[in-house]
């Protein structure tokens, strides 16, 4: 077998691709097939409480009770950033074994695969952040949500989407199965404005309704010493309108002044924050032409 190009993924390498709030590895498929037909293994990850462990009361089916469903407790208000971050640890413990590992998380998985980098950065060989959280001067999404970087996002629109007090069930409830098609046009040009109607439902139903406000509040930036000396790559989504490309960007250039030896190896896509379901094989591409 010819010796990989030093500046592609070595062939026995794994990606171990991180979801980001509400979702699952599930979203992950169309890259994973790809990877899969550019000869590369991949772990699609199901972080706790999500995937097939994930929570979904009677009360959310149709026909809904949403009063009914606003009091039910949620599993995932015990889940916290450490227990993601010990997950993902350990699979990637796992999956070092067999060779090289790039950690690719998308959205809120970027909190997730930074407390990886500050953990064991001795057995990641690359970071990639796909329209992800990478903190660094803040310490948690939560709190760079209230910067101006983040006024483009339409997330802000989306209130009516709640159900239940998030500060007493220890989580965000959003009812992805409403009617409303005010609300799923709102919705559709937050996360997927470039994709078709059908697209959009069949991504709308991937997502999980909770998601633990412990995760989203918690310090999730990135230590210099650790996280900082891996080589990392930041894949930016230019028609975004959740994680707006204008706090992606900033996101990138905090990250560069922390390390300035060590910064993004920076990718753009033109398309929407779950856009990359839809482009997988330009993602893919991307990953597997990183230097590992």
């Amino acid at each position: 077998m010819p010796s990989p190009s030093p500046a592609s993924a070595h062939p026995d390498t794994t990606f171990v691709l991180v979801h980001g709030s509400g979702s699952n590895g599930f979203i992950w498929a169309p890259v994973q097939r790809e990877l899969t037909l550019l000869g590369h293994r991949s772990y699609a990850v199901d972080l706790p409480g999500h995937g097939f462990d994930a929570h979904y009361p009677v009360a959310y089916q149709a026909p809904q009770d949403l009063d009914a469903w606003a009091t039910v407790p949620s599993p995932l208000a015990e889940v916290t950033l450490r227990d993601n971050v010990d997950h993902v640890v350990d699979i990637v413990r796992k999956v070092a074994e067999n060779g090289p590992v790039v950690l690719v998380g998308a959205s809120l998985g970027g909190a997730t695969i930074t407390g990886v980098g500050n953990e064991v950065p001795e057995l990641v060989n690359r970071l990639v952040y796909v329209s992800a959280w990478s903190c660094v001067r803040k310490s948690s999404p939560i709190e760079y949500m209230t910067e101006p970087e983040f006024g483009e996002s339409l997330l802000g629109e989306l209130a009516a989407l709640n159900v239940g007090d998030p500060a007493t069930l220890g989580v965000g409830r959003a009812n992805y199965r409403t009617a409303d098609r005010t609300l799923l046009t709102a919705l559709k040009a937050a996360i997927l404005a470039d994709g078709t109607d059908e697209q959009f439902l069949t991504v709308l139903n991937l997502l999980q309704p909770d998601e633990s406000i412990a995760v989203m509040t918690a310090d999730a930036r990135g230590q210099a010493d650790t996280w900082g000396t891996i080589p990392r790559s930041y894949v930016r989504l230019t028609e975004d309108r959740s994680l707006p490309v204008a706090m992606q960007d900033r996101l990138i250039a905090e990250a560069d002044a922390l390390t300035p030896d060590n910064p993004y190896d920076v990718h753009t896509l033109a398309t929407s924050h779950a856009g990359f379901v839809l482009r997988p094989t330009e993602l893919a591409a991307i990953l597997t032409d990183l230097p590992v």
